[in-house]
């Protein structure tokens, strides 16, 4: 665990708008990774960006202090101005070692999350880590850790009632648009077909709202959410010359640029001059902060759902002590795992070298008597070398093992 470090920016210390601003798009985050591992000494690397924090987990032996932290946001390159920079340097949070680790696992079960008990953090990290696994930029190392992650989320969502009436951003998203009487054949934009567009649809198509137009980048998911709704499907470069109308526009991208700018929300209107609604779940926000300002709007945002999410918290606080039982019990059982694989890796080169002295006794030292003993009796001598063999092989990692359980 000493090399395990986290660098966090969170709801918990930063705005929503700002944080946006160290989101990391899709087509740039290779690079970046890149940039950091030939710059810095880092081994292992993924990146978590979800609604509401912004996460390196990473491996090193250097000390992540302020200049580590400046150096690494410094290298990531995100055209931070100054001042940026500067808040984002007095509000980070910096995990390290078995704090590091705890953290991960907290976050995994979301008990770090704006609305605990929210299952989708789970989903996010695992995808994140894969990602960047697929990528090359993760080892053996954080492999364990994710397994050891997975397995503690997957024990506090069976085994305590945190879950239980599952609250997230989007079912709070809803809760403030039912609010609002919409009929259910409201004009309704969808612009991006990930996931938490797609989990706010199923809200929307099972309290029987019907007409949907739905935009992305990529044709084929719109196409398909499209098909769940029996809506329209749409690329996202056709928004700019829709002009059907709109009641409700639902957005969640994965833009680093506003989607929604005034011109565009001024050609989408159509001259329309009735209150709209806007589900803005994209962080950084999907619509210029002007578009809000200079129209009549409903506007509800990620930001907005603070309070609401508070609330969540304190009624499930019996749930996060039991929670954070398991969370300790799998730590501690993690540095026994952690010590075995160690011993395994050390031993690693055992197997070989038995069997460099097996084909050496066989073909060098033994060879003339070998070769002198007929066909049954070399039979019996080969059985009995592949059972020595084993044995040597397995039987010390075995008693290894034994005398670290032991110890612990």
């Amino acid at each position: 665990m000493e090399y395990l470090k986290v660098i966090a920016f969170t709801h918990h210390h930063i705005d929503l708008k700002s944080l946006g601003k160290l989101v990391i798009c899709d087509e740039s985050l290779d690079n970046r990774l890149k940039n950091i591992q030939t710059v810095l000494p880092v081994s292992e690397i993924f990146y978590i960006g979800t609604c509401n924090r912004v996460e390196f987990v990473f491996l090193t032996k250097e000390k992540t202090d302020k200049e580590f932290v400046t150096k690494f946001l410094t290298v990531l390159d995100m055209g931070l101005p100054p001042e940026f920079m500067e808040r984002f340097l007095e509000n980070v949070t910096v995990y390290e070692n078995e704090e590091a680790f705890n953290h991960l696992l907290r976050t995994s079960c979301s008990l770090e999350s704006l609305v605990v008990g929210e299952k989708e953090i789970l989903a996010q990290i695992r995808k994140a880590y894969e990602n960047c696994r697929d990528a090359g930029f993760t080892g053996d190392y954080m492999r364990m850790i994710m397994d050891r992650v997975v397995k503690t989320a997957k024990e506090v969502y069976t085994h305590t009632n945190i879950s239980k009436n599952p609250v997230s951003v989007v079912s709070l998203a809803y809760r403030k648009l039912k609010e609002l009487n919409m009929c259910g054949n409201s004009r309704i934009l969808i612009i991006g077909a990930g996931e938490t567009n797609q989990n706010i649809a199923k809200y929307l198509n099972k309290h029987k709202y019907s007409n949907f137009s739905i935009f992305n980048r990529t044709l084929s998911k719109a196409e398909s959410l499209a098909s769940e709704l029996n809506g329209k499907a749409y690329p996202l470069e056709a928004l700019e010359n829709f002009n059907e109308g709109f009641d409700v526009i639902i957005t969640c991208t994965g833009s680093t640029e506003p989607i929604i700018t005034e011109a565009l929300y001024a050609k989408l209107l159509h001259g329309d001059t009735g209150k709209k609604v806007i589900v803005d779940l994209a962080i950084p926000n999907d619509v210029a902060p002007a578009v809000v300002h200079n129209n009549p709007i409903h506007y509800i945002e990620v930001e907005s759902l603070k309070e609401v999410a508070r609330k969540n918290i304190q009624e499930r606080y019996n749930e996060l002590v039991h929670a954070e039982d398991i969370i300790s019990a799998n730590i501690t059982e993690f540095f026994t795992v952690l010590k075995q694989r160690r011993i395994e890796l050390a031993m690693q080169d055992v197997p070989r070298k038995i069997k460099e002295i097996k084909n050496t006794a066989i073909n060098g030292v033994f060879a003339e008597e070998i070769s002198q003993m007929d066909e049954a009796s070399r039979e019996v001598l080969e059985r009995v070398m592949n059972y020595m063999e084993k044995k040597y092989i397995s039987v010390p990692m075995i008693m290894a093992k034994e005398i670290l359980v032991k110890q612990s």
